[in-house]
């Protein structure tokens, strides 16, 4: 009986651990071209509020920033200033859902929706969900996420997005 009890604990931490995070946290990206092999490294700060907002803003560059402001998606990238109304764009819908998702720890739900299969792993204190598409990627969606998540409290530490042309690193400075 205790072992039983003890394994439900176990699985009931595991889960409440990788429910809704928030963050303040800092992060850098590393973004290759496949294409080239060019790379570029950029850093930031990601406020993040367990919900529907997120912003993204970099120190390096200065000024750039990613925002999700409910279905608003604001960006500054390299000069190309845009908004967009996520519910009116599809692709922008999609990969808002999937920032979303994958930082509050609902990894399921973002390979749902980027026609993918998800597997998991777990050693050295983290665990590891690799998100790989099935066939055709939806437009906007991924080819594959990474995700790598600390065990002990659910928060994602690693994030990369294979968006086909590119592969986005992203990693939060704990």
């Amino acid at each position: 009986m205790k072992r039983i009890f003890l394994i439900i604990s176990i699985l009931s931490i595991s889960l409440i651990s990788f429910s809704q995070q928030k963050y303040d946290i800092d992060f850098t990206q590393t973004k290759v071209l496949k294409a080239s092999g060019i790379t570029t490294e950029k850093a930031g700060h990601l406020i993040y509020d367990g919900n529907d907002h997120l912003t993204m803003n970099y120190t390096k560059p200065e000024g750039d920033y990613f925002s999700i402001e409910g279905n608003q998606v604001k960006i500054n990238l390299d000069g190309n200033k845009k908004e967009y109304n996520a519910d009116k764009v599809k692709p922008v819908k999609l990969q808002r859902a999937t920032l979303l998702n994958c930082l509050s720890g609902n990894w399921e739900q973002a390979a749902v929706d980027n026609n993918a299969e998800a597997t998991t792993t777990e050693e050295s204190g983290f665990r590891t969900i690799e998100i790989k598409a099935k066939g055709r990627v939806p437009r906007g969606g991924y080819e594959s996420v990474t995700l790598t998540y600390r065990i002990t409290d659910g928060t994602l530490v690693k994030m990369v997005l294979d968006e086909g042309v590119a592969v986005n690193t992203y990693e939060m400075r704990l």
